[in-house]
């Protein structure tokens, strides 16, 4: 008998770009599993990956940051180009010209990790990426984050005290080392039901393959 639910856990950073499009891709390889199992459910879990652990708190000017690591403004503009392609037959829309800095994203983990213990956070995840790359707010400021929170139902007071605490800075650095020690050093990375790992954001029918393999 085919097991129709499994737990599909992602590792992404909120900053990458094509984290956003792998999301997407992952939704139509759903899909297109359900149209041949049509009681195929299954668990997103958002694991953390840090792109640019160095980030300061407080985040750094995002075009010299990437000017700097590219090799000049030529290569990143052609970089924003292929994303952009890449992000429109999903339906989104890239605003790389609205971001001011690029932002450290253990708070942002840290929400992710706090509402994930509450339920689905997909409609958070969401929102973090729309913010990022379509509105250019800096997905690092706690206060930003507790009202994105809000947005989705949240309490947002409840939100900023959480992130003004300590609590589970710990647990989710720990749990970014075990995913570094797994070897997974790209995002994004979907480990399908434990056993199946596709790095990066593949075409819908790898990620569809490969949950069909884990199903079989």
């Amino acid at each position: 008998m085919i097991k129709a639910m499994l737990t599909i856990d992602i590792v992404s950073d909120i900053v990458c770009p094509w984290c956003f499009i792998g999301l997407r891709r992952l939704d139509l390889a759903i899909a297109e599993v359900r149209r041949e199992i049509p009681d195929f459910t299954c668990r997103k879990r958002w694991l953390p990956f840090f792109l640019n652990p160095q980030t300061p708190p407080e985040g750094e000017p995002y075009l010299p940051f990437l000017e700097q690591k590219f090799g000049g403004r030529a290569p990143v503009d052609a970089l924003f180009e292929r994303v952009r392609a890449a992000g429109r037959p999903y339906g989104i829309d890239y605003a790389f010209e609205k971001i001011p800095l690029r932002a450290n994203t253990l708070a942002a983990h840290r929400l992710i990790h706090w509402a994930q213990q509450r339920g689905d956070a997909e409609p958070l995840v969401e929102r973090l990426f729309v913010a990022q790359f379509q509105r250019g707010e800096h997905v690092g400021d706690q206060g930003l984050l507790a009202r994105l929170a809000g947005e989705c139902g949240y309490p947002a007071e409840e939100v900023a005290a959480y992130l003004a605490s300590d609590q589970d800075v710990a647990e989710v650095r720990a749990m970014e080392a075990q995913i570094r020690a797994m070897g997974i050093s790209m995002v994004p990375t979907f480990i399908v039901g434990g056993q199946r790992i596709v790095v990066g954001a593949e075409d819908p029918s790898v990620l569809a393959s490969a949950i069909r393999q884990t199903l079989a």
